[in-house]
């Protein structure tokens, strides 16, 4: 009986239990049905689609104008082969298709077709020799040779040669460039501008400036032949070897004992010198201080000029910028080096004159004519070291005056030296070295 029970009360339930999946499909499929006319009628589905359009419609353009530019370049390149046959016409015809195409189709196949160049590290600052930068020591990895990789530790210009010929160019440009770059030049040429660089005058200081810049030029500033002629322009064909005194001409020409010429080497003087007595008072005696210049310029070719003068320096200076001054207090002569002395003969400049107009104004004033002779200065100097400046300083040996008259009598007078002839310093003057009128030669 109660197995009976049990299963009536089962049979009672499953009426129950199968009425609520029913119940819940509907409600499931209402909601759907509620959410998709939600989703048609939203705003954002519309710039959904919108924007898939915009992105479908504009790679369809870019692909458009990719295969526009393609055209527009076979049409101009059949041009080219047309007018490299002589078939201009029809080169003509391409040519104008291709610009009606793209205007500017030329420019873009030229720039299509350039090759791009790439960063190197030659363009990079060369530092001092003593300095370690990680560049040569990415070159030197590359080396296959150990034996060479430990003799150019030691030598900076040996390594970076190696660098240079590897290339088979100066320099390379460090950004891409629309006009033809200086690395174009082969090293010959480059050499030659070089000469002009240093000039007649051997501004080699620009020269230093120069090797600063990279790689190239760091090798193309230590040319043996530049260097040789300005050893030769400096000590004449008689300079002799830099074997075995010195490493090579470039330190035959810093260490040895030379002029330099892009500047003025200047003296200042200045003593004391009485006074008169006042006619008020006997007792009281003035003190005058007296200062003034003396300048010397030396020129490679032998050619000195001297300046004694108390105006300012800037005036006397620029005086002395040309070989044959205007300025005709200004002595001209010629020097000679030998080993650290410097022996100058220095004359006044000779003025030219009517000696009619003379003949007359004596005669007006009848005076009589002075023979004051005819003076010929000569001076030797000792080249020194002032500090660290190399060759800047001028110390006084000897000063002497020749006078020869018109009789033919001569007179020597021997200065003495003493504390009112001070050595002279040399002091650099940039316009001097502003043009370059003529090459090392």
């Amino acid at each position: 009986m109660e197995n009976q029970d049990i299963s009536s009360d089962e049979e009672s339930d499953e009426p129950s239990s199968s009425c609520f999946p029913s119940n819940n499909e509907d409600a499931l499929n209402s909601f759907r049905e509620k959410w998709q006319r939600e989703l048609e009628l939203s705003p954002k589905r519309d710039s959904v689609k919108i924007k898939l359009k915009k992105s479908l419609n504009s790679s369809i353009s870019e692909d458009e104008t990719i295969s526009i530019e393609n055209k527009a370049k076979h049409l101009f390149l059949k041009g080219i082969e047309h007018e490299q046959t002589g078939k201009l016409y029809e080169a003509i015809q391409f040519y104008k298709r291709a610009v009606q195409l793209v205007p500017d189709i030329e420019f873009r196949l030229y720039e299509s077709t350039k090759i791009k160049p790439q960063r190197f590290e030659s363009d990079e600052r060369i530092p001092r020799d003593d300095e370690n930068h990680r560049d040569d020591r990415e070159d030197e990895q590359e080396d296959t040779e150990d034996d060479d990789d430990d003799e150019d530790n030691s030598d900076l210009f040996f390594k970076l040669s190696k660098i240079v010929s590897r290339n088979q160019r100066v320099c390379f440009p460090r950004f891409e460039q629309n006009v033809t770059h200086i690395s174009a030049l082969p090293m010959e040429i480059v050499l030659y501008i070089l000469r002009w660089v240093v000039s007649s005058e051997l501004d080699l200081r620009s020269l230093e400036m120069f090797s600063r810049v990279c790689r190239g030029f760091y090798i193309s500033a230590r040319d043996a032949e530049i260097w040789r002629l300005a050893c030769v322009r400096v000590w004449g064909v008689n300079c002799g070897k830099f074997e075995p005194q010195y490493l090579s001409w470039r330190d035959m020409y810093l260490q040895r004992p030379r002029l330099r010429y892009n500047g003025c080497y200047i003296s200042k003087t200045t003593y004391l010198r009485h006074g008169e007595n006042s006619f008020q008072d006997q007792f009281y005696r003035p003190w005058h201080l007296i200062e003034y210049f003396r300048y010397l310029r030396f020129f490679p070719e032998g050619r000195v000029l001297m300046l004694t003068s108390t105006d300012e320096a800037q005036i006397c200076v620029n005086s002395l910028k040309s070989r044959t001054p205007r300025n005709s207090s200004i002595l001209i002569g010629h020097y000679r080096l030998r080993d650290n002395l410097v022996t100058l003969i220095l004359k006044k400049q000779e003025h030219k004159t009517n000696n009619n107009n003379n003949n007359v104004y004596r005669r007006k004033r009848r005076e009589i004519s002075h023979d004051s002779g005819e003076q010929t200065f000569h001076a030797e100097f000792e080249i020194q070291n002032y500090h660290k400046k190399v060759n800047s300083q001028l110390n006084w040996l000897t000063y002497n005056i020749y006078t020869k008259y018109k009789n033919g009598e001569e007179v020597q007078t021997r200065l003495n030296l003493g504390m009112r002839y001070p050595s002279f310093r040399f002091s650099r003057v940039k316009s001097y070295t502003q043009e370059s009128e003529a090459p090392l030669q």
